[in-house]
């Protein structure tokens, strides 16, 4: 293209090739097989040779042919590996957990004994009996089935499936978000659900809304600071998570910590937790910061001191609500 334009405009200069001779269109010719073959070696390098164009609209049928081609919660985990359930190591354990499943299986019907195998299940890392436990509580509830209901369901089976979120976990995850628009859990799957199938775009936003409403300790905060930054590129976006740079345990402090004896792990913890509250003290901060410190003060077991810095908070942040739920959510936490 480049060379047909540089021809164009040299025939409309007129006279050219009689005022040069045979050597008219030398120069031009060269300058254009010069910028074409510049433009071929930039495309090689920054671009993917033989990959097949596409345009936003193909993109986003090819990731909705990619969903609608996921496998069925049953296919997922028939994929993964066989394994034995797992029992207690400990005697009184394993017979209690033989025990509780005798149960369950001639009385079906009890909900109570199906949430304790549901969670004794999960805890034993038995995910397919804990997903069909948990189905049968969701069965029991009906109408009463609450959002973390539905929730722990669809975290069951995510689980049972290797990772696939399945058309019938994105179900249980969309009951959720109907009983509780702001249920963590359910946001954080739909997001990983958007990024599994060809759309960081949405997921991106998910996440990025998810982790700033959240409070530090939220189960999800880690796993979304580790992946939003790729999920960033991946649609296109700069973007630096809230609280980047903050005061709190580095990876540096975090494998030091291991080597520490009991006493001076916890030393070094609260000398972090004093000084994060001596700066909100002084200097102020932002409600994730003020989240922060209350959730290091209840894994502290400090729930007294907990509870003042949640009242002082709720003066500083009474104007703003988005902060003050943020550090309400890390309060009922603590």
């Amino acid at each position: 293209e480049v060379a047909r334009r540089i021809l164009e405009a040299d025939k409309a200069r007129g006279g050219a090739a009689a005022e040069t001779g045979a050597r008219g269109p030398v120069a031009p010719l060269a300058l254009g097989a010069t910028a074409l073959a510049a433009a071929v070696g930039l495309y090689l390098w920054l671009g993917a040779p033989g990959y097949p164009d596409l345009p936003h609209g193909d993109r986003v049928a090819r990731a909705e042919e990619l969903k609608a081609k996921r496998p069925s919660q049953a296919e997922a985990e028939a994929a993964q590996p066989a394994q034995p359930l797992a029992d207690p190591e400990e005697p009184e354990l394993r017979r209690l957990i033989l025990a509780l499943r005798a149960a369950v299986a001639d009385r079906p019907d009890d909900l109570t004994g199906q949430e304790l195998l549901a969670r004794n299940e999960a805890a034993l890392g038995n995910r397919g009996a804990a997903a069909a436990a948990q189905a049968r509580v969701v069965a029991l509830k009906g109408d009463q089935a609450t959002a973390g209901d539905y929730a722990m369901l669809a975290d069951t089976m995510v689980l049972a499936a290797g990772g696939v979120i399945t058309p019938e976990a994105e179900a249980a995850l969309n009951a959720a978000l109907a009983r509780d628009p702001g249920n963590g859990t359910a946001r954080f799957y739909l997001g990983l659900l958007d990024a599994q199938t060809g759309r960081p775009d949405r997921a991106f936003v998910l996440w990025r809304d998810l982790l700033e409403s959240s409070p530090p300790g939220a189960p999800w905060v880690p796993a979304i600071r580790e992946r939003i930054g790729l999920l960033a590129d991946a649609a296109g976006v700069e973007y630096t998570p809230p609280g980047a740079g903050t005061a709190g345990p580095g990876a540096a402090d975090v494998a030091a910590a291991g080597d520490m004896a009991p006493e001076d792990r916890e030393a070094m913890i609260r000398g972090m937790v004093e000084g994060l509250a001596s700066r909100l003290a002084n200097d102020g901060g932002t409600g994730a910061e003020w989240a922060q410190l209350i959730t290091a003060l209840g894994v502290l077991g400090e729930t007294e001191r907990a509870r003042g810095i949640w009242a002082e908070a709720q003066d500083v942040f009474a104007a703003s609500p988005s902060d003050l739920e943020t550090v309400a959510a890390a309060a009922r936490q603590a």
